[in-house]
């Protein structure tokens, strides 16, 4: 089994995730416009054809803004939670909405695709695990700690978008105001590049082929600052930091028994073998 994985955009100005097999995929969230989502995957060879359904993950606008004109035009069902769907202040007539509650297991084709709980400052905040057979993929972004739920999650994927939002000198540092920079760090905002490094060296499964570095903010965190940072500590895994003004390429996750093995769009291999879980640094 195989999962293909690529983020289209990521960051407070859009959030858009796909993960697919070779007959169907799914979209977590759509925060970036019909048109861009249209370009990013023609650039990536993916077809909006292969797209069977939308996750939404909690109602900030980042997040949903693309909803109604992409759902429309490829007449996709939208999974959102009731609360979700009342806080959102979107229209969706005529859209087919269905509703899912935390650990509901959705099959969409050969997909799966299993929601929990986090801490966020929305209505009712999830993130996902997608899963093709025994290959599972983690959408972990917006999450203001690394709690129970995201630890069992995390432990349990072959690759995951995991969020890394800020840098804290860079935010104590910076020109926002006390209320913004308490919301980021308050527990329901977001994680910071130390929050999910710890997440990271102490329970990243040995056979985690690749982590996505998602959700980076645009004034208190820095591209290159976090890749060195995961990298100095990969023990196998490789980091990819996904961009705030453009897609990823596209990753192939595959489960070959000890062995992880992935392969860029591109066809140039990039092989991943196990590794001992390191302990963390903090």
């Amino acid at each position: 089994m195989q999962l293909f994985i690529t983020s289209l955009n990521s960051g407070s100005n859009g959030n858009c995730y796909y993960v697919g097999n070779d007959r169907e995929a799914i979209l977590v969230d759509a925060g970036i416009s019909c048109r861009e989502t249209e370009k990013r995957m023609k650039r990536l060879g993916l077809s909006m054809g292969k797209v069977k359904a939308i996750f939404i993950s909690h109602e900030h606008s980042d997040h949903i803004r693309g909803i109604a004109v992409l759902a429309k035009k490829y007449q996709l069902p939208v999974f959102i939670t009731p609360a979700t769907l009342r806080n959102a202040g979107l229209g969706f007539t005529g859209l087919q909405v269905i509703s899912f509650q935390a650990e509901e297991v959705i099959s969409i084709g050969k997909l799966t695709v299993t929601a929990f709980a986090k801490q966020h400052d929305a209505a009712d905040p999830h993130s996902f695990v997608v899963a093709c057979g025994d290959v599972k993929v983690g959408v972990f972004t917006d999450i203001g700690v690394p709690c129970a739920n995201l630890i069992h999650h995390f432990q349990q994927c072959h690759a995951a978008f995991l969020e890394a939002n800020y840098d804290d000198d860079m935010l104590d540092q910076g020109n926002y105001p006390f209320y913004l920079k308490r919301r980021i760090r308050g527990g329901k905002g977001h994680l910071s590049n130390k929050q999910a490094l710890e997440l990271f060296t102490a329970c990243k499964p040995s056979f985690m082929s690749h982590v996505l570095l998602a959700h980076l903010s645009k004034n208190n965190n820095c591209p290159k600052l976090v890749q060195e940072l995961f990298d100095a500590h990969a023990g196998g895994t490789e980091v990819v930091v996904a961009s705030r003004f453009e897609e990823t390429p596209v990753y192939t996750i595959s489960h070959t028994g000890y062995r992880y093995e992935s392969i860029s769009i591109n066809h140039k291999p990039v092989v991943a073998t196990s590794a001992p879980l390191q302990l963390s640094l903090f």
